[in-house]
């Protein structure tokens, strides 16, 4: 306590501080996004590009970010085959060379429709800047900007996927890589990863290529250590979104009438000539039918809204698993128990992949909860690594106080009360497993127990904190007998 300077007589007022300092708890789902735009503009064409700009809504970024990509007419063919009577068939073929593989703007919607709140954007360049294809570079140089945003807490690159597949996954894997890196370096964020690719199921191939693509996400990955930052899904989404095209410019590419229908001759006629006409069976029938052309995404987006919705209605400590996912289809694949078994624990790599799956009468849910570290007993669990982040940042910049305060244990004594009262908090509300709170947590700090004289002889002020935090019940056994008649 401060000493009063009394010198003129008179009554004089001091104020004693008696409470101690709070936590204030900091932002647990902040997504950045990373990727391609149609713009990026706010005062000025271009002023946004390559600069990390805090969102709270996707009218936002439609605002400063534009539309999505619109898709070449050299991407999609268009058959119809004309029954007669105004009765059409209508079937689509792509050429994916042509198709775009700019979808940022697809998951930053989707993030929104899964219950997203604040983010930030970084768009590295435009759709025309970009020249239709996604660049390594551009996407390293997006994680530079997001590197000194304190504020975000989870990444988020929909477009890794579509960098040049030619070069084997190299290129991915590099950005997957630095996406890790970061997160663990910074240990204040959580890297979202999604699959290189989806080898789909058909006649030909049953079982598609599961083992295949996850090998790519497991090859991509970093050590053990690194990897407690970071949790991957697996597969992508169909989601409920129509591509962009601009409609009245294509074409039906092929035409073909049954015997006895008189042939219009309308191959190679596009959808605004008189001859199919605006609003006609035909226009309406092919509007329709490419409508249900469903745009299939990463996952990510979607994730990083199920975590915002679950720390904002339950709480970080919550696992993100067993949450439906809005505005999809269903999964890219369907993924048996069996064939989820060896994603869920690997005992060759020790690292685990999420799985999406749909469950009849449940819908499309996440159903998986564990970091890439999925054989680490301590780093397990996703929630659990999300919490400690929660609590060590906020820990951290609430304790800025005490610098170059007296080392004592004055100072010790409201660190201590500070920290004790914070995870008290956290007890009670769950996040801490325990029927008392010493059993939950503790914290230490003074000479003889965090530090010795030569400790503060040098400065330094050592807090030891420790926290039972609630882990998920990841599998549930019910164990049934039958029991001897009683009477």
């Amino acid at each position: 306590m401060a000493v009063l300077k009394l010198s003129t007589p008179g009554v004089y007022v001091q104020e004693i501080s008696t409470l101690p300092p709070s936590v204030a708890e900091v932002e647990t789902a902040i997504p950045a996004f990373i990727g391609y735009t149609e713009k990026a503009d706010r005062f000025a064409a271009g002023d946004l590009k390559k600069l990390a700009n805090k969102i709270e809504s996707f009218s936002d970024f439609v605002q400063f970010y534009g539309n999505a990509p619109v898709e070449t007419d050299d991407s999609i063919n268009v058959t119809v085959k004309d029954h007669g009577s105004n009765n059409y068939d209508v079937t689509f073929t792509y050429d994916n060379t042509k198709r775009s593989k700019y979808n940022l703007y697809y998951s930053v919607q989707h993030f929104y429709a899964n219950g997203g709140g604040t983010c930030y954007i970084i768009a590295v360049d435009t759709y025309t800047g970009g020249g239709g294809s996604v660049k390594k570079q551009d996407l390293l140089d997006g994680l530079g900007v997001v590197y000194d945003v304190d504020e975000v807490t989870l990444l988020c690159i929909p477009e890794a996927p579509a960098i040049d597949q030619t070069d084997g996954g190299a290129a991915y894997k590099e950005v997957v890589n630095a996406m890790i890196k970061q997160a663990s370096d910074l240990k204040d964020r959580f890297a979202l990863i999604d699959p290189y690719k989806v080898t789909p199921k058909n006649t030909a191939d049953p079982n598609g290529d599961i083992d295949g693509d996850v090998l790519i996400i497991r090859n991509a990955t970093l050590t053990v250590t690194e990897n407690r930052y970071a949790a991957a899904y697996y597969p992508n989404l169909i989601t409920t979104y129509a591509s962009s095209y601009d409609f009245d410019n294509l074409t039906v590419d092929t035409y073909t009438p049954d015997s006895g229908v008189t042939d219009q001759a309308l191959g190679g006629v596009k959808m605004s000539d008189a001859k199919i006409g605006a609003g006609s069976i035909l226009y309406t029938k092919v509007k329709n039918e490419l409508a249900k052309q469903y745009v299939v995404l990463p996952p990510c987006g979607a994730m990083a809204g199920i975590y915002t919705n679950v720390d904002n209605n339950k709480g970080v400590w919550k696992a993100p698993a067993n949450e439906s996912v809005l505005a999809v289809v269903g999964p890219q694949i369907d993924i048996s128990n069996r064939e989820q078994e060896s994603l869920n624990i690997d005992p060759n790599s020790g690292k685990s992949i999420n799985v999406i799956r749909t469950f009849p009468g449940y819908g499309t849910l996440v159903w998986g909860a564990r970091t890439l570290n999925g054989n680490d007993n301590e780093w397990r669990y996703i929630s659990v690594r999300r919490f400690f982040n929660m609590v060590e940042e906020s820990v951290k910049k609430s304790s800025q106080w005490a610098v170059f305060e007296p080392n004592t244990i004055n100072t010790w004594i409201k660190i201590q009360a500070m920290i004790e009262n914070y995870l008290f908090l956290k007890w009670r509300e769950g996040a801490l497993a325990g029927a008392k709170p010493e059993q939950a947590f503790f914290v230490n700090v003074g000479l003889g127990t965090t530090m010795t004289s030569v400790d503060i002889l040098e400065g330094r002020m050592n807090v030891e904190i420790g926290m039972a935090v609630a882990r998920p019940a990841e599998f549930i056994v019910l164990k049934f007998s039958q029991m001897m008649q009683q009477s």
